[in-house]
């Protein structure tokens, strides 16, 4: 019995082909600040910075019954050279302040803070002369959770919140090489 070779045909007849490129199909049109800041906003990498009862609360959001994984922040991360949100989670002593500060510097750009706590937004029932009061004081803060200490599900929405932030951003800042800029990075 003879076999039968059939050609297949890649397109219907309703989309044009010209050459061999089709028009329509798998075509994504974005901006690149779009782009990026979706990717940002779902591959959050918290930095570990626990300092008293609302860290307890923080790790748990990592447990499968709330799960923060399903947001891309799983990855709690020890060094803040690898870590682009900090949770401040807890009271926030004057002599941990430069600390902190310290470590903020030496994440890189773009880097974003949760405030997590009373303590570590307003400094809670501590109102003495060794707490904080309110860690923006020290850092710039984006979000603050509020309770004492703040459920999972409260520093979940917090990151929620911080993801649409960070989605809504207008602008990246991108370096523009002129010509003569060109000439003094190749010397």
């Amino acid at each position: 019995m003879p076999r039968k070779i059939e050609t297949l045909v890649l397109h219907d007849s309703s989309t044009p082909v010209i050459g061999n490129v089709e028009k329509g199909g798998s075509v994504v049109v974005t901006s690149i600040d779009y782009l990026l800041n979706q990717a940002r906003a779902n591959s959050l990498w918290p930095l570990t910075f626990g300092l008293a009862c609302c860290a307890i609360e923080m790790m748990s959001t990592v447990a499968a019954r709330f799960d923060v994984s399903r947001f891309g922040s799983e990855a709690f991360r020890a060094t803040p050279r690898q870590a682009d949100v900090m949770i401040i989670a807890g009271r926030l002593s004057k002599k941990m302040a430069p600390v902190l500060r310290q470590i903020y510097d030496q994440m890189p750009e773009p880097k974003w803070v949760i405030s997590m706590g009373a303590c570590a937004s307003s400094g809670g029932v501590y109102n003495n002369y060794a707490i904080v009061q309110g860690a923006d004081q020290v850092v710039p803060v984006d979000v603050y959770v509020p309770g004492c200490p703040p459920s999972p599900d409260a520093l979940i929405y917090g990151i929620m919140k911080l993801q649409d932030k960070i989605k809504k951003r207008k602008f990246n800042k991108l370096i523009e090489l002129t010509p003569r800029k060109l000439e003094e990075t190749a010397v």
